[in-house]
């Protein structure tokens, strides 16, 4: 799936990243924690966080994700927007919770990135 399709499926607000759009992402990874992230996510392309900081950018930096989406309506800062645009990392926006967004990725296809 591309990040083109997950904005389609999510209804999603494009925040920084336009020009990465057709990025493919494979699966995601759903937490507010970022030790869990750390911890637990595998290879995934996409984050799914409510948590809106820089450390979440640096995060997901670190582990190659290419798009972070902010559930529940929550936006990033400037300094996010910026960060993220260095590191080529896609922001999206959704007023769906965690849950309801995870489950329409899920239906369209999107694997779990957690480690099993």
């Amino acid at each position: 799936m591309t990040i083109r399709e997950v904005v389609s499926v999510l209804d999603a607000e494009l925040c920084c990243g336009e020009e990465w759009l057709d990025t493919q992402v494979d699966s995601a990874f759903c937490a507010d924690l970022m030790s869990d992230v750390l911890a637990f996510s595998g290879r995934q392309q996409l984050l799914l966080s409510g948590l809106v900081n820089p450390q979440v950018i640096r995060t997901a930096d670190l582990l190659d994700m290419r798009c972070i989406v902010f559930v529940r309506g929550k936006r990033p800062t400037a300094e996010m927007v910026k960060l993220a645009c260095e590191k080529e990392i896609v922001l999206l926006s959704v007023r769906k919770t965690m849950y309801l967004a995870g489950g329409l990725l899920f239906a369209a296809g999107m694997k779990d990135g957690g480690i099993n």
